[in-house]
């Protein structure tokens, strides 16, 4: 079947014509007399097309074409006004009104049949980017149920509807582009592009032409004009990640598009104007930056109009169950495979570790039990360091390690209390910091390459659990130390 049709006209001699021209080439037809009787049909079916005569004996087409576009459901649907005795007026009218085409009686047919294989093109085609538009805001979709979570999507949707700038933070694999594609999503601007450029992958001579685009023959390789990204998403929203990478003298252009929303291409003459809304990402503590010159102060102010964080997985355990069953999910749709069975003390076990990579460890941890499974999962097979100790053990009452990494201490708090999921989660961190950091020689540098974490993050997490280097040596006080340890 090439598609269904509904003819709204109360002519039986028309509908007849265009049962019999349509029908001969495999379109099904469904068939009104009057407005009534062609909603109570829109209601219980789903057409590619509506062929539509404005004068009924209930009412105007007119009012059903506004209805139609009116509707959420239908406001795609192609209508083709064809009508005998229309003015020039109404033509315009239902034209303004929606219609994707008008004809007049008598119907020729060729031209019907054009118009009518056109339309349901364009209603298909439009259903399927729909449909891929569905999948690709649900592998964007922002999983969690933790209060963190929570806080953070009501405020992205106070934030959403205005157009201020949007600095997000946090660390490496925390969703920060998720944050910025669930803003723009839930923008007036949805309907615009949403442009992604990666600050720290761009060469530093190209940044500006990758940003602002170029005239042909600007540089060197400039064989033709190109727009920039600020151009590309005119209209739209602008993701510039790891901003803080970005080199002080393109930091200054970039202000100056910020607060004037002008821009000139690299080797031309003339301002264009551009509409953006810029949400920047950073894994970096940028007020640190500004304090070292490594960042400007002024274009930091400029992106921090609304903070926004985006939170560890340590920081909400409770949703690494959720994460990991989307990721099993996501690979086996992906992968074309029968879905294994996961055994529930496997997510206990995920839910238990720090995972310092976050949401992309997790990610590439479940793809990988995915794939070297049996015919289900199991905690065996787990990472070896995500795995749990037997149920019916003892916890130890002493510092152990296994496998290189040491059991923290303090199993037992003040009055024989055993610690809390968070609470054990975060003295395995405390420990792993501790025993990194002593394998490396409290060279924090090395210690930070090790964990895959920036040198102040890894200084963010040693005050906060209160690691200092008079540890090294087991002391109440922090030691002199020497240049080569605070590296």
């Amino acid at each position: 079947m090439k598609g269904t049709v509904l003819v709204v006209d109360d002519e039986r001699n028309i509908r007849r014509s265009l049962r019999m021209v349509l029908g001969r080439e495999g379109f099904q037809l469904l068939e009104a007399g009057t407005l009534g009787e062609a909603r109570a049909l829109l209601e219980a079916e789903d057409p590619d097309v509506v062929l539509l005569d404005l004068r009924l004996p209930d009412g105007s087409g007119l009012t059903l074409l506004e209805e139609l576009r009116a509707a959420a459901r239908t406001r795609e649907l192609p209508v083709i006004v064809v009508s005998g005795h229309a003015s020039l007026q109404e033509a315009a009218q239902a034209v303004q009104a929606g219609a994707t085409d008008f004809f007049q009686k008598p119907i020729d047919r060729d031209r019907v049949l054009v118009g009518v294989r056109n339309a349901v093109r364009t209603r298909r085609l439009a259903r399927e980017v729909a449909r891929l538009r569905a999948e690709g805001e649900a592998r964007f979709e922002m999983l969690g149920d933790s209060p963190v979570m929570q806080e953070l999507r009501a405020r992205i949707e106070k934030v959403a509807p205005s157009n201020a700038t949007v600095l997000v933070t946090g660390e490496s694999g925390t969703g920060k582009e998720l944050v910025a594609r669930a803003i723009h999503r839930l923008s007036p601007r949805a309907a615009g592009p949403f442009v992604k450029v990666n600050c720290a992958a761009i060469p530093r001579d190209l940044i500006e032409s990758e940003l602002f685009g170029h005239e042909k023959g600007a540089f060197t390789g400039a064989a033709a004009r190109k727009r920039g990204v600020f151009e590309q998403a005119d209209g739209g929203t602008l993701f510039l990640d790891e901003i803080g990478d970005m080199a002080l003298e393109t930091q200054a252009k970039v202000l100056r598009v910020l607060q004037n929303r002008e821009l000139v291409r690299v080797g031309g003459e003339r301002t264009l104007q551009v509409d953006v809304r810029v949400v920047a990402a950073t894994n970096k503590d940028l007020e640190q930056e500004v304090a070292e010159g490594r960042f400007r102060e002024d274009l930091y102010y400029r992106l921090n109009v609304v903070p926004l964080r985006t939170p560890p997985l340590r920081e909400r355990p409770e949703d690494v169950p959720l994460l990991a069953r989307a990721f099993f999910d996501a690979y086996w749709r992906e992968a074309g495979v029968r879905p294994k069975p996961v055994d529930p003390e496997v997510y206990e076990a995920l839910a238990a570790r720090p995972w310092p990579g976050n949401v992309r460890e997790l990610k590439n941890a479940v793809e990988r039990m995915a794939i070297l499974s049996g015919a289900r999962v199991t905690v065996d097979d787990l990472p070896e360091r995500s795995r749990l100790a037997p149920r019916t053990a003892e916890p130890p009452s002493d510092t152990s390690a296994r496998d290189g990494v040491p059991v923290p201490p303090g199993w037992e708090l003040s009055g024989g209390r055993r610690p809390t999921l968070r609470e054990y989660r975060d003295m395995a961190e405390r420990a792993y910091l501790l025993h990194t950091l002593e394998r490396c020689g409290w060279n924090v540098s090395q210690a930070a390459q090790q964990l895959g974490l920036e040198r102040t993050n890894l200084h963010k997490k040693m005050r906060a659990h209160g690691i200092r280097r008079a540890d090294r040596f087991g002391l109440s006080r922090e030691p002199a130390t020497g240049p080569e340890e605070t590296r």
